[in-house]
């Protein structure tokens, strides 16, 4: 299962650094629109679940230090403009690539049976992806698809166009 899902998790990481090579970093943190997250902090919320991945699979001995808190990236924090509360472009990117790289190359190893397990996650998470699998699929696949779209978005708000 775990090989399965780095399958998917690699052209996610590709389609990632298709879409934010090409964005000034000086723009990282632009809002075009009302209520459009931007890329800092759409890419920075998804570098910290990297990590939470690794936790799920028995492998949080292999977490990447991130050099950021999650205090502005994690789930139902509000996106705001630059303020000085985000790092640069390099960094956030940096963490992002780093730590999906470090789960990339450690699912195929993940067995089976570590991913049949109770997903540790509770509340809603644990009721949508009961499994520790179902889980790291979503986390791995459509949850940085989901945010990447955004940048994808945000880029044809900002005026830079399609990156593909």
């Amino acid at each position: 299962m775990g090989a399965m899902v780095a399958d998917s998790l690699r052209l996610t990481l590709h389609y990632g650094e298709e879409i934010l090579k090409s964005i000034p970093a000086e723009r990282f943190c632009e809002i075009p629109l009302n209520d459009m997250n931007h890329p800092a902090f759409c890419v920075g919320h998804l570098a910290i679940y990297a990590n939470r991945v690794l936790e799920i699979v028995g492998r949080p001995e292999l977490k990447v230090t991130m050099p950021f808190g999650d205090e502005h990236f994690k789930n139902g924090v509000q996106c705001v403009a630059q303020d000085g509360r985000y790092p640069s472009k390099d960094v956030i990117v940096g963490a992002f690539r780093d730590a999906w790289t470090v789960v990339l190359k450690t699912l195929p190893q993940v067995s089976d049976a570590t991913m049949r397990q109770i997903n540790p996650m509770e509340g809603g998470m644990r009721e949508r992806f009961p499994t520790a699998g179902s889980v790291v699929n979503f986390l791995a696949g459509p949850h940085n698809m989901m945010h990447l779209g955004q940048v994808s978005t945000w880029r044809r708000a900002a005026g830079l166009g399609s990156a593909m």
